[in-house]
């Protein structure tokens, strides 16, 4: 099919539908249908939502044709797999695969479904999230709640089967319940996920940096305890490439004694980076539990992402996330080193056509500063 960028009415009518789509968010479907209700039971509500649309052909078509916007200059492939354009969804939001036909319509280049771990998980007691607008931010305590890895790694195997042009990755994490056990049962935890997971997705990331869970988060405490899950995940054979999503919070000193561990093993990503624990001049509720979304990690992420791609260059590619509600704001990731970048927050504060604004924006910019591809503009900036 002809990209929309080379057809002039088609391009007409997909900013013009996008333009209503973001004035209909703002004003009426927000404040009326998302934002009056709490935020556990919206988020909820658009599960529900996505679950009845996704079986309506007709209004799937709609979507794509009013939403999906495509553009040559936005293809790229990374880790050896072929994106329609570099915006995903973050995991953490569609933890059980109910979102992808929904979202390969609207026109995502790719989704990472969990964080899923080897045994289902209720996750923490609600509620998981709360609504922080003047940071454009949530706090977000979900726990790793899924249906456990057994399905829901074959959800994303069959959505990823059916998907038009998105691609599909899962995320594993170490189950977070009262099975818990010492390191080596953690280690069996991913492995069990992993043995799952292999050859039955585009990617797979492996979190390590959940701030949510009643055992912390080892893997990332302890170069050596790192070193010692990955000795064993390399034991599993899988086809599709590796990333690890990484902390926020750590010294550069720390952070670089992870990333040398991961050097030295079969991962070709990372993900950087998740929520943000400091609280340091935001007004917070002490009474609310969990990590910051959105954009109190904007900043933070976008200089970790230059500086791991400045000292390791190409060994690693890098999935940017974090505070990303700009076109402006994803293209300074991407020059800092991201070849992928990933938002949840941003979709939730703006809307569904935030994939939209996102790609057209940014295709613009590569423009603008004479790229022709997304991947002309990794690192230049570093």
């Amino acid at each position: 099919m002809p990209y929309v960028s080379d057809n002039s009415l088609r391009d007409a009518i997909n900013k013009a539908t996008t333009d209503l789509f973001t004035f209909s968010y703002k004003h009426i479907i927000k404040p009326h249908f998302v934002f009056n209700n709490p935020p556990d039971k919206a988020h909820a509500q658009m599960i529900d939502f996505c679950k009845v649309t996704r079986n309506i052909p007709p209004l799937m078509w709609l979507l794509r044709q009013m939403l999906d916007y495509t553009d040559p200059i936005l293809e790229t492939s990374v880790m050896g797999v072929d994106f329609a354009n570099p915006f995903g969804l973050s995991a953490g939001l569609d933890k059980d695969c109910e979102m992808a036909t929904v979202l390969d319509n609207a026109g995502f280049g790719f989704e990472t479904v969990g964080s899923t771990t080897a045994r289902p998980c209720k996750g923490n007691a609600r509620p998981w999230f709360h609504r922080l607008p003047e940071y454009d931010s949530m706090m977000v305590h979900v726990g790793l709640a899924n249906e456990g890895s057994d399905k829901i790694i074959a959800k994303t195997e069959s959505a990823w089967r059916r998907t038009r042009t998105m691609q599909m990755s899962v995320s594993i994490a170490r189950t977070n319940d009262d099975l818990v056990g010492d390191l080596d049962e953690g280690i069996e935890d991913y492995c069990v996920s992993m043995r799952r997971a292999a050859g039955r997705t585009a990617m797979v990331e492996v979190n390590i940096s959940c701030p949510n869970t009643t055992v912390g988060e080892p893997f990332n405490e302890d170069p050596d305890a790192l070193d010692r899950l990955f000795t064993a995940l390399d034991t599993i054979d899988r086809p599709q490439p590796t990333l690890v999503k990484m902390p926020l919070n750590k010294t550069w000193e720390e952070f670089r004694d992870l990333i040398d561990v991961l050097a030295a093993h079969n991962v070709q990503g990372l993900t950087i980076a998740n929520l943000q624990k400091d609280r340091t001049g935001l007004d917070v509720p002490r009474s609310w539990l969990g990590g910051l979304s959105g954009g109190p990690c904007t900043v933070e992420s976008t200089e970790l992402i230059r500086r791991v791609y400045r000292e390791y260059g190409d060994r690693f590619a890098i999935a940017g996330v974090g505070g990303v509600f700009t076109p402006q704001q994803a293209y300074e990731k991407i020059r800092a080193g991201s070849s992928l970048i990933m938002f949840i927050t941003s979709l939730m504060y703006r809307g569904p056509q935030q994939i939209t604004v996102l790609k057209r924006g940014l295709a613009e910019l590569l423009r603008r500063d004479g790229f022709s591809s997304v991947a002309e503009a990794v690192g230049v900036d570093a």
